[in-house]
C-alpha cells in the first residue's frame, strides 16, 4: 500500500551484514566453548536484524503498522535501544524494548492480525525514539514456518 498524502511510510530493511556478524559471535562462543557475557542476547537461528531509517525525525504521529505475510506464521518484532557501532557492541537483554509487536496470519486467512494494544504502544514509543535516532534496529523472530523473504513490513506515521 502506498502512503497517503501527509503520511510517512518507513520500511523495515533486512540488515544481513549485522545478522551475519551476530551469528559469527554465537559460532565463536561455541567453538571456543565460552559463555556469553552476563546479560548478552545471542541471536537464535530464527532471529534476524532489521533496521528502519527515519528520513524525518520530528513531528511524527504513529498511525499504523503495515505487515504483510505471504503465508501463515508468526513474527515477533522487538525494538532495541542499541546504537550499533563499528565494533558491533554485543546486544544485551536490557537493550530489548517492551512491549513487542506480535503479528500472525492464520492458515487460509487474508489478513495479518496482532495484539493491537501492544502494537499501538510500541508504535507510539517509536515516535519518541525517532526524535533522537536516524536509524533504529529491530530483532525479528520468525515462527511457524515463516521466513524473512515472506515478510514485507513498514511503520506508517502522520508527518
Amino acid at each position: 500500500m502506498a502512503a497517503k498524502a501527509g503520511e510517512l511510510k518507513v520500511p523495515f530493511i533486512r540488515d544481513d551484514q549485522l545478522t551475519r556478524c551476530m551469528r559469527l559471535r554465537v559460532q565463536s562462543l561455541q567453538q571456543k566453548n565460552e559463555k556469553p557475557q552476563d546479560g548478552e542476547k545471542l541471536l537464535r537461528p530464527n532471529e534476524h536484524i532489521y533496521r528502519v531509517n527515519f528520513i524525518q525525525q520530528q513531528n511524527l504521529c504513529f498511525l499504523r503498522w503495515e505487515i504483510q505475510l505471504e503465508r501463515s506464521g508468526k513474527v515477533t518484532v522487538t525494538g532495541t535501544s542499541q546504537h550499533w557501532t563499528p565494533d558491533l557492541t554485543h546486544l544485551m537483554n536490557r537493550q530489548l524494548l517492551e512491549p513487542v509487536g506480535i503479528f500472525w496470519k492464520k492458515p487460509g486467512a487474508m489478513h495479518v492480525e496482532c495484539n493491537e494494544a501492544d502494537a499501538q504502544e510500541f508504535g507510539e514509543r517509536l515516535v519518541e525514539l525517532a526524535k533522537i535516532r536516524k536509524v533504529m534496529y529491530f530483532l525479528l523472530a520468525f515462527a511457524d514456518g515463516l521466513e524473512p523473504a515472506q515478510l514485507k513490513g513498514s511503520v506508517v506515521f502522520k508527518a
